[in-house]
């Protein structure tokens, strides 16, 4: 009878997850990514329809702050620091409210997206970048809130809003010459120090080629920022491998060095791991 009376609980439990009514939201998720430049932009919004209401000035009331959209925060994060209205954004993720008015919006960056809709307690402080633009009035109505991005060029782009007959343009731009420029200088310098500690250290994990991964572990060493301690990582990476090449006699230098760096920072487990393998290479 207890069986029974299990059994019937599972197949009710299961019969209540399976009933669980599903229905579509009055306001859908949207999710917008475009990349502009070398930048990722981001929008997540829900979007409300007007289903024959007047939408601004009604509403939306004019001269009151808007979440821009419903239920959540509609968000946009930039992988990158962007420009808008001639004002620096740091790279990060936002909350996007604004005010509309006949004839300006207000645009606010707020650095706290975890609100439902408008915040409990405005702080002026989380207001991380605000601009005014002129809204555009559009020859068709637009029934669902739309946020895209458009207008796209290497360096710029601009966040469109539309809805009812109303359109607000945010241009934007961002630091492409910039990151191209590093990057560029950086690969034209040649690897890094850190490439060549990984390449060494990748070689000597998978029983690469041991000459290779020496030669890279001394290019480490060697590219190591000047007027700075060479890492002592660096160092006991190099002395495992002479080890597995067979020159204790080197390894054992070299580890000597490497403790010496792990004392001085302080790292305990370094310290130990470099004596443990002088002790042993010097049976």
């Amino acid at each position: 009878m207890r069986k029974i009376i299990v059994m019937l609980a599972v197949v009710l439990a299961n019969f209540m997850v399976e009933a669980q009514v599903k229905t579509p939201q009055s306001s859908p998720l949207a999710k917008v990514e475009q990349v502009v430049g070398l930048t990722t932009v981001q929008v997540e919004y829900s979007r409300p329809s007007a289903k024959g209401r007047t939408v601004y000035g009604d509403l939306v009331p004019f001269g009151k702050m808007w979440r821009t959209g419903a239920n959540a925060n509609t968000t946009i994060s930039f992988s990158e620091n962007v420009k808008i209205g001639g004002k620096e954004l740091k790279k990060g993720k936002y909350a996007f409210y604004t005010t509309p008015k006949a004839d300006s919006w207000d645009i606010i960056f707020y650095s706290d997206t975890n609100n439902w809709g408008l915040p409990e307690n405005w702080d002026e402080s989380k207001v991380a970048l605000k601009i005014t633009v002129k809204p555009e009035t559009l020859n068709k109505s637009v029934e669902s809130l739309s946020i895209f991005l458009n207008n796209l060029t290497n360096d710029s782009g601009v966040i469109e809003l539309s809805w009812e007959r109303t359109m607000v343009s945010i241009p934007f731009s961002v630091p492409t010459q910039e990151i191209a420029m590093k990057s560029i200088e950086k690969t034209l310098a040649g690897p890094s120090a850190a490439d060549y500690f990984s390449s060494a250290q990748y070689f000597y994990q998978s029983n690469g080629d041991l000459n290779k991964a020496l030669t890279w572990a001394n290019a480490a060493i060697a590219n190591s920022p000047k007027g700075e301690d060479v890492p002592f990582w660096y160092l006991r990476l190099k002395s495992l491998i002479q080890a597995k090449l067979g020159d204790k006699k080197g390894a054992i230098a070299t580890a000597k060095e490497s403790l010496a760096l792990s004392v001085k920072a302080g790292n305990a487990d370094y310290e130990k791991m470099n004596k443990d393998s002088i002790a042993e290479w010097s049976k």
